[in-house]
């Protein structure tokens, strides 16, 4: 229950101010999960119609097994309609769903989506803590595939990093790549899970409660069980950089970076990107020593130029 609701002396303006969630005595985390399941099944609707949408606009398919037989083939047009669906609904869509959960705030200062004379310097600083970070994310991977998975998620994840390789296999493709999976992700992924679903936690749950929940979802909306615990680490680096800098920018770039630099190794180096962790592909004990020290130091120049969410 809240204030409005429970508490006859509280003041007009007070009542005023509270957001349409408050109001209908909701829970932000509660309204923000309904909005996830909502946007996935969305986006998956939007990926099919776009790519039907293309090839019968284009010609390519004028028959249902012909359409059939593009979807599961034209990877390119897969990828379009998935960067459709992010951009429509896990961007522009959340913008319109945050409102239920402001009063006097505007959405952009609810998303983070500011900027102030500090946020270039903690998105420099994003770009280095994410590719320090990497090797322990490849080691974390390795542990991660210990734990028991259902079979049916197993395969899910290996159809799609699949999907990947024969995506970045093809010639000419390093820019729609970057785009695809790297600039239209950081974008719109950043804005629903580090922007929203941060948000709405934390509203609910405090800050930290926000940043280990938005993390372990970001992790599962990936539907990559056997990669769940280097995404939630991800999620939590990208959520830590939005909390301290007050702005979702720095997780942009950081998103984009980690993103970006596997689309580049996958497409220059396939044999090195998909292979299997095993102990012999993983980085020696050195390198992950060093990534660790690394993101540690990091990290703490990180906390120590954070700004008033962290001094006061």
């Amino acid at each position: 229950m809240n204030n409005y609701q429970t508490d006859p002396s509280s003041s007009t303006a007070e009542r005023i101010s509270l957001s349409w969630v408050e109001k209908k005595g909701f829970a932000h985390w509660g309204l923000a999960l309904l909005w996830l399941l909502l946007m996935f099944l969305l986006s998956q609707i939007i990926v099919a119609v776009v790519a039907v949408v293309y090839l019968l606009v284009t010609g390519e398919a004028t028959t249902v097994q012909e359409l059939l037989s593009a979807v599961n083939s034209r990877l390119d047009v897969l990828f379009l309609g998935n960067s459709a669906g992010q951009i429509l609904c896990f961007a522009l869509a959340t913008l319109l769903i945050t409102r239920l959960h402001t009063a006097s705030e505007s959405k952009r200062s609810f998303l983070r989506m500011t900027w102030t004379s500090h946020t270039p310097r903690y998105m420099l600083l994003a770009i280095p803590l994410i590719l320090v970070i990497q090797p322990t994310i490849m080691f974390l991977g390795y542990l991660n595939s210990f734990l028991p998975v259902p079979d049916i998620m197993a395969e899910m994840q290996q159809n799609q990093y699949q999907m990947f390789e024969d995506f970045l296999r093809q010639d000419g493709v390093l820019l729609l790549g970057l785009f695809h999976i790297a600039l239209v992700p950081a974008f719109a992924e950043e804005i629903l899970f580090r922007g929203y679903i941060f948000r709405a936690f934390e509203k609910s749950k405090g800050v930290i409660g926000g940043l280990i929940f938005s993390s372990l979802i970001f992790a599962l909306f990936h539907l990559q069980l056997t990669n769940i615990l280097p995404l939630a680490t991800l999620g939590a680096v990208m959520g830590l950089l939005t909390w301290v800098s007050g702005s979702i920018w720095p997780a942009v770039v950081a998103h984009f970076i980690n993103n970006g630099s596997a689309v580049v190794v996958g497409s220059y180096m396939p044999d090195t990107a998909f292979a299997d962790l095993t102990p012999e592909t993983l980085p020696s004990l050195w390198m992950l020593g060093l990534s660790i020290i690394l993101t540690a130091v990091l990290v703490r120049i990180i906390l120590y130029n954070s700004n008033y969410q962290l001094k006061e």
